[in-house]
């Protein structure tokens, strides 16, 4: 949504009265609650591989050894 439109949409709610803004953040709740009971169960394993190009051809027993020294500080 462009800056221009949301700022209007804030103005036009900030122009209802108490029990018009509470219906209105009554309603967005439910729209939220159903758009997201909508996407399924997200899985650890979806994140299997990601990143593995950062770890090319790294000496990984000289990266944890670095890493376990600096926790002595």
């Amino acid at each position: 949504m462009p800056e221009a439109s949301y700022n209007h949409l804030i103005s036009e709610i900030k122009t209802l009265n108490l029990s018009e803004q509470l219906r209105l953040l009554e309603e967005t709740a439910m729209l939220i609650r159903k758009k997201t009971s909508e996407t399924r169960p997200r899985s650890i394993l979806e994140l299997k591989g990601k990143g593995k190009d950062i770890w090319k051809g790294l000496n990984v027993k000289a990266y944890i050894d670095e890493e376990r020294s600096s926790w002595n500080g």
